[in-house]
């Protein structure tokens, strides 16, 4: 059966057959673009989202292998037919390889073309797809999945530092995995074969969170009913990761700081002093040199832990590896939830990737684990997401400042130029951004 309202891409730089496709399948009831190029094609996939693509292998400025492997690594989720030529198989055959449904040879059989179309829009499966993804993975250590740029400079980075002795500070937003960097540098170390303790600072009492570090003697304090060895000791040789650091009182960060300088402890109650040979690594999502300024945290103790800094980038700033999260915790929660899943619907995906994510890539597994759960066919939709994602109110911004009472032409421009340079130049990404077309900001930037 035809899905209603389907949204298509026809991409032909021949103008006459594009107009003849567009009007024959808009006569088949679909919705239907035009793109005359696969650069093109990319700027419109990016503005909105498709059930389906119809491309040319044969265009002048990117070719249709060239844009189907754009769009795939932008949206998997999408299904792409190829029209070649009779003489021209292997391109399609190519085609086939880099992720296309199906393909079609000119001079097009329109019956076929219907059916196709049909069979391609119903039973759009991921499963090619999410096995290309992944191929495409460049790190799977602890889960830390990517292969976006800032992903790439994080994996190398950690592949530096790992083998080190360094103190590592990771920083990094609520929810963008920094106890997942902790896990992989102390898995690629020389510590691996030692345990890696992990505790989270902000969790506990000034007195509680001493104690669990450092230990305590039996009768130390009310409850003490035995000695208790501390998290120094139980990670001894290997690696203890401090999580949100930033959140100790000034007087544990002056007992953390003795034992961090001078490798030795003493449990609470006892004047006996222990060595430890640890390897420490801390996290937060605060500014530490900001805290430091502003007295709420000790200067030495920053620079001791500051030896090697981590940024752990947010996911908005790694849209790339979105479709590669999405998989990855869909077919772990359909494992865990007994349910067989095969994907997302093109309009589910092009949600996840336009969502600002706030909450990170813990945002993006919680979104996922919900669609799983309340998913009664085969294909997570937009239905199935928070309302938060699938009725996303996001307002383009544009920073204003020292720009009002002016002449509305000036503002007009210096928006236009901040967008621009915030983009790097592209013109697509910033029109989005002002919340204009791509054709009304080719205009504006003409005149």
């Amino acid at each position: 059966m035809m899905k209603p309202d389907a949204e298509i891409l026809v991409v032909e730089d021949d103008l006459a057959h594009c107009t003849i496709l567009k009007a024959l399948m808009t006569g088949w009831g679909y919705r239907v673009s035009v793109a005359h190029n696969g650069l093109e094609a990319l700027e419109q996939v990016k503005l909105k989202p498709f059930d389906l693509i119809l491309t040319d292998v044969r265009m002048a400025e990117m070719d249709g292998i060239e844009a189907l492997k754009a769009i795939k690594s932008y949206n998997p989720a999408i299904p792409i037919l190829i029209m070649t030529a009779y003489s021209n198989v292997e391109s399609a055959v190519a085609a086939i390889k880099s992720g296309a449904y199906d393909y079609l040879t000119k001079p097009l059989d329109f019956d076929m073309l219907r059916i196709t179309l049909e069979r391609a829009l119903e039973h759009t499966s991921l499963k090619t797809e999410n096995h290309v993804l992944k191929q495409r993975l460049i790190f799977d250590s602890q889960n830390m999945i990517g292969r976006s740029e800032p992903m790439r400079r994080l994996m190398e980075m950690i592949a530096m530092i790992a083998p080190s002795e360094a103190t590592v500070l990771i920083c990094g937003e609520s929810g963008t995995g920094k106890e997942l960097i902790a896990k992989a540098v102390h898995a690629h170390s020389l510590r691996k074969a030692r345990p890696l303790v992990s505790i989270n600072c902000a969790a506990l009492s000034e007195s509680l969170l001493e104690s669990e570090l450092f230990g305590h003697e039996k009768g130390a304090f009310t409850g003490a009913d035995k000695r208790r060895e501390g998290l120094f000791m139980e990670a001894n040789k290997g690696t203890l990761f401090l999580d949100e650091i930033g959140e100790i009182s000034l007087l544990m960060q002056a007992k953390l700081l003795r034992a961090i300088q001078e490798r030795e402890i003493q449990r609470v109650g006892s004047n006996q002093v222990l060595r430890v040979d640890v390897r420490l690594i801390a996290a937060t999502n605060r500014d530490l040199l900001a805290e430091v300024e502003a007295g709420r945290f000790r200067q030495d103790l920053y620079y001791r832990l500051n030896v090697v800094t981590v940024v752990s980038p947010p996911l908005r700033e790694r849209c790339e590896d979105i479709p590669l999260l999405a998989m990855h915790f869909m077919a772990k929660f359909a494992e865990r939830n007994r349910k067989s899943i095969k994907g997302f619907t093109p309009q589910a995906m092009d949600m996840l990737l336009k969502y600002s994510w706030p909450g990170n890539v813990r945002e993006l597994e919680n979104s996922v684990e919900r669609g799983v759960i309340l998913l009664t066919g085969d294909f997570i939709s937009e239905k199935e997401l928070p309302l938060s994602i699938s009725h996303s109110t996001d307002e383009p911004q544009v920073d204003l400042q020292g720009l009002s009472i002016q002449p509305l032409e000036v503002v007009e421009k210096k928006a236009i130029l901040a967008a621009l340079e915030k983009t790097a130049g592209n013109k697509t990404e910033a029109a989005k951004q002002l919340g204009i077309t791509r054709k009304t900001l080719l205009a504006k930037l003409q005149k």
